[in-house]
């Protein structure tokens, strides 16, 4: 789809704002992303060849997204052997008519919907409900959110800015009127409210982790066993299964379970892993039909650009948002959509197009944190860099209205400055003598000059050296000849 409903991704710098401005807020990201952060890193210490498995689980990704067409026939073809049914969707719009058509056909009014990533991506909820059919959300953090109407905030951790106290206000208003304070009480009212809801729903949803190309098989991993009730419990099992999320062969599978739990939350493995192929057999439990619902909704647009096809490679471990930096302080809801972090950075504007999210590969200080943690090393500041270089030249092409003209001159003065050493360093003089008048002990914290005020107006600039580099070089060759 050229554009994404709700999609506010060019607000991000406002929304970011009010999150920094909230002490408890900022305070749950900062400590809730460290803590995911620490668990990764203890767990990957106990993986000898951590880098290697890395490396192959990057080129198995290379190797589905270079040939999927191959490898979505191959798995098409794979479920159907097996007794399931597989339905494709260009768009959001196709997959929630087709969710609604097969709830429709199975008389299902209620829908049991396991956590799901594509499913918020293409408003499932929203859908359902203008179609008379309620969803419930399984998960406990995504039925948290769905008590309070709000997007998740995090790819792994969907409610990871909600307070017990802000649960026991959301369940004491929607779902039991005598309070509950501890986690424990908390996760009891949850479980008995969704309880009735796996032994009614006559239809359930779930994403998928991994699809298997060989088999037909969708897996998917978690750690409280509602999306195996989901998936299960219900007459009809609906799988939404973004066409990227393919890996060639079921041995292949090893490997990917190896990186996802360890780079998400610091697990060996989560709880739960469930291998589903096709609907159940004689003698076996699970539901009486599968249908599976292959979902491209911009994701060809990225393959298509060679360089962005390398963003398909992403198995939603949310690693890259525990390292980094800027959505530690901003949080999830800033990016506008929902997908947030280094990585919705990349995704966002390619499946909602860059028009509505243009502003999001700005968002970023290009650190590699999110590189050094990807699983499947997706060079995650590179690909922001082709974004940034996509967004300037639409800019400079459309010349919107309000385009800031000053940012583009000082960018053209920098440029001219930058491709001559001489200019260069004529430039640095005069920038270290002129700094004396807003440099105080090292640091530039406030100017009235642009482009240093629209840089100090957040944050303080450290003051250029007293001596540049080429000086000092200079010096130490002097130094080494002398000796």
């Amino acid at each position: 789809m050229d554009e994404a409903v709700g999609v506010e991704s060019n607000q991000i710098h406002e929304l970011g704002k009010r999150v920094m401005g909230n002490a408890r807020l900022a305070e749950a990201y900062r400590s809730s992303t460290l803590r995911l952060y620490d668990h990764r890193r203890q767990a990957i210490a106990e993986v000898p060849g951590f880098e290697a498995l890395r490396e192959r689980a990057r080129a198995l990704k290379r190797e589905v997204i270079t040939h999927l067409d191959y490898y979505l026939e191959q798995f098409a073809a794979s479920v159907e052997r097996r007794g399931g049914k597989v339905h494709w969707a260009v768009d959001a719009r196709e997959a929630c008519a087709l969710v609604i058509a097969l709830a429709r056909e199975c008389g299902a009014k209620e829908v049991v919907k396991a956590k799901s990533m594509v499913s918020e991506e293409i408003e499932l909820n929203h859908a359902l409900e203008t179609a008379g059919i309620r969803p419930v959300e399984s998960d406990l953090g995504e039925y948290i959110l769905q008590l309070a109407n709000e997007r998740p905030a995090h790819i792994v951790a969907p409610a990871i800015h909600k307070t017990r106290g802000d649960v026991a206000d959301l369940f004491e208003r929607h779902v039991d009127p005598h309070r509950a304070e501890e986690p424990e009480e908390l996760t009891a009212v949850a479980r008995q409210a969704l309880r009735t809801v796996f032994a009614e729903a006559g239809m359930g949803v779930s994403g998928a982790n991994f699809a298997v190309a060989e088999t037909g098989t969708i897996v998917t991993v978690e750690n409280e066993g509602n999306i195996r009730f989901s998936t299960t419990a219900p007459r009809v099992h609906v799988a939404l299964v973004g066409i990227e999320k393919l890996i060639p062969r079921f041995q292949d599978l090893a490997v990917f379970l190896r990186l996802l739990g360890r780079s998400g939350t610091g697990q060996k493995l989560t709880s739960y892993t469930s291998i589903l192929t096709g609907p159940r057999r004689l003698g076996e439990d699970g539901p009486d039909e599968m249908h599976v619902i292959l979902i491209d909704n911009g994701r060809t647009r990225a393959l298509a650009d060679e360089k962005m096809r390398e963003a398909l490679y992403c198995i939603r471990c949310g690693a890259c948002l525990n390292a980094c930096p800027v959505y530690r302080k901003i949080g999830g809801h800033a990016y506008g959509w929902v997908y947030s972090g280094p990585i919705g950075a990349l995704i966002t504007p390619e499946l909602a197009g860059l028009k509505q999210a243009r502003e999001l590969p700005f968002a970023s200080s290009l650190c590699g944190a999110c590189r050094e943690v990807c699983p499947v090393k997706i060079n995650i500041p590179d690909l922001l860099l082709h974004l940034r270089a996509q967004a300037q030249e639409t800019a400079a092409a459309t010349k919107p209205p309000g385009s800031p003209v000053r940012e583009h001159t000082a960018m053209r003065l920098w440029a001219w400055l930058m491709t001559s050493s001489r200019r260069y360093a004529w430039s640095a003089r005069w920038a270290r003598i002129g700094q004396h008048l807003v440099a105080r002990s090292g640091w530039i914290r406030s100017s009235r000059f642009f482009p240093l005020s629209a840089w100090t107006r957040d944050r303080d600039l450290p003051a250029l050296a007293p001596r540049s580099f080429r000086q000092r070089w200079k010096d130490l060759e002097s130094e080494e000849k002398d000796t």
